[in-house]
């Protein structure tokens, strides 16, 4: 408990116990061995009482000390590999295994065969595990040079977050932890753009599979009934992000999937988009909500990524009454056949060619009938009446300097006087 508290994790600091602590965090490999050698079985709790607490001790150094951890990843291999693993020092069955290995430890749980992964999970290794995944975010976020040093993890939190038995709502831990942890890891190879070498994030044999994965999470989480909008603006937004850095370096089959599942598919245009359940309505109407503004905001940037950042393409996927906010806050520039309501061409029309309604989204042939009575001279002069007052009242606010399109008709001639 006295580590809560920043005068004394600072004397922690002063008296040298964060090299111990790093020291302690290199746990034994023997307990993935216990199924084979029961004898070995004991020293599982042990490892993962370790790695909790002495996962925690850092975690807890990140925030308001002096402390710099560089030193911990030059001289007591904070970041090593699991790619050793195989070599193992039977006789004291000890080795140097520390962030990285340790969330590789817990990817064996989750990758093993179904009976193994029931009984060999327990409410310590997740405990364990989310405070490895918080000590590694806290480390990527404050020490970026050091995330390449990390790029070894990817494949065993994928491995993770693919296996394991998702809560409901989803963004619970250890899930959030593990896409936190994902966030400023470098998943893509700057120099294969092309995408020529094999990514831990978009595997050969099915290159959709995390980003499936990750949009499941986001589906079960948004959809989940009565799920409060301030909650969602708590523990979603990552998720938001995580999947527009994802969309940013994916190749063409896996955008395409994207763009598929999270915007209004053609079908969801026989009424105006955002009044259906599906995951796209529900991250439309969340784009406007009030209560989550980051929440508003990073869903907005999804689609306007999922649009190809095209003010135009994003008009015809989402209707302008969604993207109209966010184009404006960001200066892009409007669409002007959007602003006169037409038609925007062949942007505005479904896969099967039909027309498009560029405000709402709905198709024109779905679209309610209305038959509005024609207005009589006497409601012609009354509307005109009104529009006169509304207009001489904001002209004289001093916000804008409008002019009245009724008085501007009057002088031009255009009304004439009835007796």
């Amino acid at each position: 408990m006295f580590l809560l508290e920043q005068k004394t994790r600072q004397m922690f600091v002063d008296l040298g116990y964060p090299d111990k602590a790093a020291e302690r965090l290199k746990v034994g490999l023997c307990w993935i061995l216990h199924n084979s050698n029961p004898a070995l079985s004991s020293l599982q709790s042990d490892d993962r009482d370790d790695e909790f607490l002495v996962s925690r001790i850092l975690f807890l150094m990140t925030y308001d000390t002096n402390f710099n951890f560089d030193g911990l990843f030059e001289h007591h291999q904070l970041s090593q590999s699991m790619n050793r693993v195989r070599r193992i020092h039977f006789r004291r069955c000890r080795t140097q295994l520390t962030v990285v290995q340790n969330i590789a430890l817990h990817s064996n749980s989750y990758s093993a065969p179904k009976p193994l992964k029931q009984s060999s999970l327990s409410t310590l290794d997740t405990l364990a595990l989310s405070e490895t995944l918080k000590l590694l975010f806290n480390l990527t976020q404050y020490y970026p040079h050091q995330s390449p040093s990390f790029t070894p993890c990817i494949p065993h939190i994928l491995v993770i977050l693919c296996g394991l038995e998702l809560p409901s709502p989803a963004l619970q831990p250890p899930v959030n932890y593990l896409i936190n942890a994902l966030l400023n890891l470098d998943f893509i190879d700057k120099d294969d753009r092309d995408h020529s070498k094999s990514s831990p994030l978009f595997p050969d044999s099915d290159p959709k599979c995390n980003t499936e994965r990750l949009i499941h999470i986001l589906d079960n989480t948004v959809r989940y009934p009565n799920h409060p909008e301030e909650e969602l603006e708590r523990t979603t937004p990552p998720l938001i992000s995580l999947l527009r850095r994802i969309f940013d370096s994916a190749p063409a089959e896996v955008k395409a999937h994207m763009q598929t599942r999270l915007l209004p598919s053609d079908s969801e245009r026989s009424e105006a988009l955002g009044r259906s359940e599906s995951l796209a309505s529900h991250l439309l109407r969340l784009s406007t909500s009030a209560a989550a503004p980051n929440l508003r905001e990073t869903i907005s940037q999804l689609l306007f990524d999922l649009s190809d950042r095209d003010a135009t393409t994003l008009v015809r996927n989402v209707g302008y009454g969604f993207a109209s906010g966010f184009l404006m806050t960001h200066d892009f520039p409007v669409p002007e056949a959007a602003l006169r309501a037409e038609d925007l061409g062949a942007k505005v029309t479904t896969v099967d060619g039909r027309e498009i309604n560029p405000i709402t989204g709905q198709r024109r042939d779905m679209e309610p009938e209305t038959e509005e009575a024609e207005m009589t001279e006497e409601e012609k002069e009354r509307e005109a009446e009104r529009l006169f007052v509304l207009f001489e009242r904001l002209k004289a606010t001093g916000v804008v300097d409008v002019q009245n399109p009724v008085a501007q008709a009057f002088q031009g001639g255009r009304f004439e006087e009835l007796e």
